[in-house]
């Protein structure tokens, strides 16, 4: 990584600095730069002699016009007020590396923008609200911007200007340093999403509360809880990806057994990143009796055939929604007698489950019947008493199951999290929601209560479910999920 300039700011620097708004930050200095100070006729030089990169005619981005939409369900829910919606701001890692940025979702989902800093701000106006995004323009050559800071533009690539923001997301757009200013000469109320930035916030401190802001967070995870037209096929992508991303793992499982779940995890972010932005969360490549730790992402064990591998992972698209798919696959390709009745009895939980996702369905029913079928397949096995109402209603069968069986899916791995008990897991299914279903059975290496041929066990098989109008229909269907069709696929994948 080259070593930022960041030198003692020239005194055109500091005295054009001094006359931009007082939000702006000033150029940040690196300490010990190899670089004291820029001459006047260095800085002079780097002002001139650059090409027009201006862009025209920019097409809107493919989401626009949903966009706009939910930017008006949101003025008709808060009519009067002044509503704020950060992306939020870049997250050091270290010393001066930040984190790869990733706008918050109530930015993302509003706006379709997903830079650092960006801000939604909705005015009221006699028809609603006008809408403003925010922005940081493209880095000044005026003042020496582009080159001397760490965020300029021969530094991390260029920004959109402001016009050409205007013409892809269908918003004014505004430079977002001199929004601080403005918000604390705001009047009437107001809301913000908090959490996202601390500057915006500060600015806000006296005009907002806790409640009313809550209210607008629970606003906006209840009306993603129905995905639209554009969603839906965003999803589909990120499926699509991570079913190739699996392809990918189980034909290098070999590789990953003369190394370690680090190459496994290797390989199915490298799918993630050449057709996606990302992964959608850590990915658990659990490899043994790793699979009964649920969220294993440490991934550094190793990879030994005759056991199982759970891997639970998921493509982040470029407009981030996200996949959540599990398999627990042979490494040998082969499951042995005590892993396929495992398998098969969550398997067999899994279709149960899947069975019970239709409109008007409660979003519990489909929990309810997986759990019951695990709940029958303990008490068979005798590893629990029956009958098996009383396992269900003393929550016996969590022992081995732990986890609730699914959970809505979009622009978060773990999405709509913060709506309301009774429009979520009390709510009622509808046509457009995406959610998935992930029994599981898990039995501990170290657990005395079951017979030493299950410890070390676990399965897990997670599917994306989208309601339609008449049933469902399951986004992630291209991976096998039966016991011999999954050995059949990965024979024909090794070849």
């Amino acid at each position: 990584m080259s070593e930022a300039l960041n030198p003692e700011t020239p005194e055109a620097v500091l005295d054009d600095a001094a006359d931009q708004a007082d939000e702006e930050k000033p150029i940040k200095q690196r300490k010990n730069s190899l670089y004291p100070g820029v001459s006047d006729e260095l800085a002079e030089s780097m002002k001139s002699g650059w090409a027009d990169t201006a862009l025209h005619g920019l097409e809107p981005i493919t989401q626009a016009a949903h966009t706009a939409a939910r930017r008006a369900a949101l003025s008709a829910r808060f009519p009067g007020e002044r509503l704020v919606v950060p992306a939020g701001n870049l997250k050091t890692r270290s010393n001066d590396t930040e984190y790869p940025f990733r706008a918050s979702v109530e930015y993302a989902y509003l706006t379709g923008n997903l830079t650092e800093d960006g801000v939604l701000v909705l005015e009221p106006a006699a028809d609603g609200h006008r809408a403003t995004i925010y922005l940081l323009p493209r880095s000044d050559r005026e003042n020496g911007e582009f080159w001397l800071s760490g965020q300029g533009e021969l530094w991390v690539g260029r920004r959109h200007s402001l016009s050409e923001a205007e013409q892809l997301y269908g918003i004014p757009a505004s430079d977002v340093r001199e929004l601080t200013a403005k918000l604390r000469e705001a009047t009437g109320p107001v809301r913000v999403v908090r959490g996202y930035d601390a500057g915006v916030e500060s600015a806000l401190t006296d005009k907002v509360t806790a409640e009313r802001d809550a209210e607008l967070r629970v606003f906006l995870s209840e009306t993603r809880l129905v995905k639209d037209e554009f969603e839906t096929g965003e999803l589909q992508k990120a499926v699509d990806s991570t079913v190739r991303g699996f392809e990918d793992v189980v034909r290098v499982l070999d590789r990953a057994e003369a190394t370690s779940e680090r190459y496994i995890e290797g390989t199915f972010f490298l799918r993630a990143r050449v057709e996606g932005n990302d992964i959608g969360y850590g990915s658990i490549c659990a490899a043994g009796p790793h699979a009964c730790t649920l969220h294993w992402v440490r991934n550094d064990g190793p990879v030994r055939s005759g056991e199982l591998l759970l891997l639970d992972a998921g493509v982040e698209t470029h407009t981030l929604y996200t996949a959540d798919v599990t398999r627990t696959l042979p490494i040998n390709g082969t499951y042995t007698e005590i892993q396929k009745k495992i398998y098969d009895a969550v398997y067999e939980a899994q279709e149960a489950g899947i069975a019970a996702v239709r409109p008007g369905a409660k979003y519990r029913d489909f929990h309810d019947a997986s759990q019951r079928v695990l709940a029958e397949k303990i008490v068979e096995w005798g590893l629990v008493e029956g009958p098996v109402e009383r396992v269900l209603e003393l929550g016996l069968q969590r022992r081995w199951t732990l986890h609730g069986t699914g959970h809505m899916l979009g622009l978060d791995v773990h999405d709509c999290a913060t709506a309301r008990t009774e429009t979520y897991v009390d709510g009622t299914l509808e046509p457009g929601m995406c959610l998935t279903v992930e029994p599981g059975l898990y039995f501990q290496a170290d657990d005395l209560t079951v017979p030493q041929e299950y410890r070390g066990i676990g399965v897990r098989i997670e599917d994306d479910i989208l309601v339609t109008e008449d049933g469902n229909r399951n986004l992630s269907a291209g991976l096998p999920r039966r016991s011999d069709e999954v050995e059949a696929w990965m024979a024909a994948l090794k070849g």
